[in-house]
């Protein structure tokens, strides 16, 4: 029976407890499990490998993904680092040049020096993607929208341009969520997702996904999970599960204060310019249009004068937005790239792509819309 997306993200890969009819998956705080002979157990030995309050949270992320296969690991860059570790010396990746700083540190400090090359690229330009593209080449990592520029990527014509390569497209989909966009849909073969964010939603756990179809790169990386062992635990999965209960509702909050804020900070004098794919302005707002359902709430803009002095005094007089890294959580959160989120990325490098000293990120929460243009309005005053 076909299901809409609210009704997957209340029933997704749960079912009642057997032993007590509970509704909500228990939490099973446990290392190891009794055998009744050698090799002969109820398909759990040990919970590095794997735990019954994970597997339930795996089962539904892949349901929510429109999966086969989902793993949860210890964080977002924990999930990156099992799938790149598929990867051997003299492997190429393609990347777009607007990404997380995380990711952008794991990528050039960590993995650079286990000789894979990292190329990053502007992805909108196809041209650039295929001039990228050699016999080395065995992934493409996609955001999109991107962190923080909101850049878009065609994630079907990323998909059909390396089609019969051998090469994997991984797309990190953290700020659209499966509520959004659904990027195996459009042709990519792996999903990665920062569950501390939207997915669990309130700021209260670490945790990082992954998604995907084929069953040969899904033993590759159990294998990997289970060697290195940057599992999700037993709580945190709890808290994910719970979470992702009402994703349908939170996104739907977060793109209706996104599109209020935007409108406010479109027509504000001191704002140079903002960055939201709902915006009709946006060089990737049709390809946005085509692959995601609704636009999201997070935003970037660049203050007037576009300097650091500014972008700190405004980030620290706002009163309801709070101060702080991260994103997605039922608060709306207020941050600077350049000195906090994307602070690893070399100056240079991240100017490149438009992460100026006054860029300003928002995540909208689920706060009164009002209540949110009005902090914002106050700081504005303050300047």
């Amino acid at each position: 029976m076909a299901k809409g997306k609210g009704t997957r993200a209340v029933h997704a890969g749960v079912k009642p407890c057997e032993a007590t009819g509970a509704i909500m998956t228990p939490i099973y705080q446990t290392s190891t499990y009794v055998q009744e002979g050698v090799g002969n157990h109820k398909g759990y030995e040990y919970s590095r490998t794997l735990n019954p309050t994970r597997h339930a949270l795996e089962n539904a992320l892949a349901e929510l993904e429109g999966a086969k296969h989902g793993l949860a690991f210890g964080s977002g860059l924990a999930a990156m680092d099992n799938l790149i570790k598929i990867l051997k010396p003299g492997d190429e990746v393609i990347s777009t040049d607007d990404l997380y700083g995380g990711s952008y540190r794991l990528f050039t400090t960590v993995f650079e020096n286990y000789g894979i090359k990292f190329n990053f690229i502007d992805l909108s330009d196809m041209d650039a993607l295929k001039s990228a593209v050699n016999q080395n080449t065995r992934m493409v990592w996609i955001e999109t929208p991107t962190n923080p520029m909101m850049k878009i990527t065609d994630i079907k014509a990323i998909s059909e341009a390396v089609s019969g390569n051998d090469v994997l497209v991984c797309v990190d989909n953290t700020f659209a969520t499966p509520m959004l966009q659904l990027p195996l849909a459009q042709g990519a073969d792996v999903v990665m997702h920062s569950a501390t964010k939207y997915l669990g939603g309130h700021s209260d756990v670490v945790m990082g996904c992954l998604m995907l179809n084929d069953d040969d790169l899904d033993l590759k990386l159990r294998t990997l999970q289970n060697s290195c062992g940057a599992i999700a635990g037993p709580m945190d999965s709890f808290l994910v599960l719970r979470g992702i209960k009402t994703l349908h509702l939170r996104m739907q909050r977060h793109c209706e204060n996104g599109k209020a804020v935007v409108e406010f900070l479109n027509s504000h004098p001191k704002v140079e310019r903002v960055y939201w794919p709902g915006l009709e302005s946006h060089p990737g707002h049709d390809v946005a249009k085509r692959q995601m359902s609704d636009f999201g709430g997070m935003i970037s803009f660049t203050i007037a004068g576009d300097n650091i002095e500014t972008a700190h005094k405004f980030v620290e007089a706002v009163e309801i937005f709070t101060l702080a890294e991260s994103l997605g959580g039922v608060e709306s959160l207020i941050g600077h790239p350049a000195t906090m989120t994307h602070a690893s990325i070399p100056k240079e490098v991240r100017e490149k792509v438009g992460v100026t000293d006054g860029l300003i990120r928002l995540s909208l929460g689920v706060e009164d819309s009002e209540d949110l243009i009005a902090d914002l309005s106050r700081a504005f005053d303050k300047l």
